[in-house]
């Protein structure tokens, strides 16, 4: 049992990467990958965690791309914290995503909302904010009874509040996870709000740019669309990767390594990884 999909708090999870690993371990998962969104700086804590309790690791990132319709993340698994072409354009995202932020902070001030910088990198733990810590804070503060209420009526797209991300295109994320040594997958496909031939058109497309695999084993899909993105992957030979999508506190409902209760990433799912890399 293997986990490919999962957070800490270094981008929007709620667990620091080594308590991340601790949980995998003890959930019984065999290897797990931190894929924090737009951040590679929790690799190495959880890389060392995951030696000591001799639990397999692969260093990777969540990356948000353009997308005319749903939304589209892209993994990139196998991303050493090291110079390369995907890795310092990251630093460029994360510069971009300080000042949406702090933009984001300013209209809630602006609105009269009893919110101040200062506690949301408290809540945080540094500069790696994300929406989950903007709601997780107006939760407390009694502005919203639930993280989900938070998204649904301030913070989601298309809300009050909603501040646009700086984006890469598909096509250039996947280029530069290759350009970089590390192997892109899309992850949770359904969220890009294309079915049937759509999809497997579409990724027909994205594998010719450079894709390597799909998410199809992923914690909130049915086992019959499990099964069925897992054809379209065969089909295409892509390979079909999964995981929890793990955000601990801030992403209730989930479990990592299980997801909801039955999620089963088959530990092949690895061994096709580590070919591909090869």
């Amino acid at each position: 049992m293997i986990d490919l999909h999962t957070h800490s708090r270094f981008s929007d999870g709620s667990d620091s990467p080594q308590a991340l690993v601790e949980l995998a371990k003890t959930s019984g998962c065999s290897c797990i990958a931190l894929t924090d969104h737009d951040r590679i700086d929790g690799i190495e804590l959880a890389r060392s965690k995951a030696a000591e309790l001799a639990l397999d690791f692969i260093p990777g990132v969540e990356i948000s791309c353009i997308f005319q319709t749903g939304t589209f993340h892209l993994l990139a698994y196998f991303l050493e914290p090291v110079p390369g072409p995907l890795q310092d354009r990251l630093t460029d995202i994360q510069n971009a995503r300080t000042d949406r932020n702090k933009a984001l902070t300013a209209k809630l001030v602006e609105a009269g909302f009893p919110i101040t910088w200062e506690e949301l990198v408290e809540e945080a733990g540094g500069l790696n904010l994300g929406r989950p810590h903007f709601a997780t804070v107006m939760l407390r503060k009694g502005i919203v009874s639930s993280i989900q209420e938070a998204f649904d009526k301030y913070l989601a797209k298309g809300r009050p509040f909603y501040v646009p991300k700086v984006l890469l295109t598909p096509k250039e994320a996947i280029e530069l996870a290759q350009a970089s040594n590390s192997l892109p997958v899309l992850a949770h496909p359904k969220s890009l709000e294309s079915q049937g031939n759509k999809l497997s058109s579409y990724l027909r497309e994205l594998r010719d740019y450079g894709l390597v695999g799909v998410e199809s084993y992923y914690s909130r899909y049915s086992p019959e669309e499990r099964s069925e993105l897992a054809n379209v992957a065969k089909t295409l030979s892509l390979v079909a990767t999964g995981g929890s999508d793990y955000h601990g506190t801030y992403k209730t409902g989930l479990s990592i390594c299980k997801g909801e209760g039955d999620l089963d990433v088959p530990d092949s799912v690895l061994e096709e990884l580590t070919k591909r890399l090869k």
